[in-house]
């Protein structure tokens, strides 16, 4: 029988099996309750890229800047203003970096497939945001590791994600079904982090995290 693979959120090593829906064996963490893909089933480069592209994300879509608007308004109440940011994992159509700099912000953008240009990783801000990033990540210890280190101290890392909250209905879950999702998180999973980096963590609204970094 496979050993069961190290959690990738946290490193635990109290994993267990949690479904195997259409050959595709999903993992449980039950030290920061994270559910991921079986790492040997991840997909490669070229299946995410064909994935992401098939994605309606219009920077001009009322609909579509209203859900984001959910992960802009807590962040902006938060931020001073006239702030530097970096959207992590913006896709081709970076509509939230749109918003914020209409707030008066300074935007950079990073994608590996979109924006790959890595210079704005030599740089440190005030704030990131990753909105539905994180669950693409295969290696999520070591993302959240260089998210933290793009960070000033006392900057904040903003997150949306749609949190795993029901077994029962994992296997017909959207999220689940979309091949290039691999980690899924609950609200413990950025609890666990945060207190690995010393962040301050926040839930201000369904699906979105704010994680402040320690202004020393």
């Amino acid at each position: 029988m496979k050993p069961a693979p190290a959690c990738p959120v946290c490193g635990s090593a109290a994993t267990r099996a949690l479904a195997e829906v259409d050959a595709r064996r999903y993992w449980r963490c039950d030290a920061c309750e994270a559910s991921f893909l079986d790492p040997a089933q991840r997909p490669g480069a070229a299946v995410e890229q064909a994935e992401y592209l098939r994605h309606r994300n219009d920077p001009g879509d009322p609909g579509y800047r209203r859900f984001l608007a959910r992960l802009a308004t807590p962040l902006l109440a938060r931020l001073a203003p006239a702030r530097e940011g970096l959207d992590y994992g913006c896709g081709p159509g970076p509509a939230l970096a749109m918003m914020l700099t209409e707030a008066g912000h300074r935007m950079r953008l990073y994608d590996p497939f979109f924006r790959p240009d890595p210079a704005p990783l030599a740089r440190r801000y005030d704030f990131v945001t990753c909105t539905e990033v994180v669950e693409h990540f295969h290696h999520p210890a070591a993302e959240f590791a260089r998210l933290d280190g793009l960070l000033r101290p006392g900057g904040w890392l903003a997150v949306m994600t749609c949190f795993q909250t029901d077994d029962e209905r994992f296997a017909h879950w959207h999220y689940r079904r979309d091949p290039t999702h691999v980690v899924f998180y609950r609200e413990r999973s950025f609890r666990v982090l945060a207190a690995r980096h010393g962040w301050r963590c926040e839930v201000p609204a369904k699906d979105v995290v704010l994680l402040r970094k320690d202004d020393t």
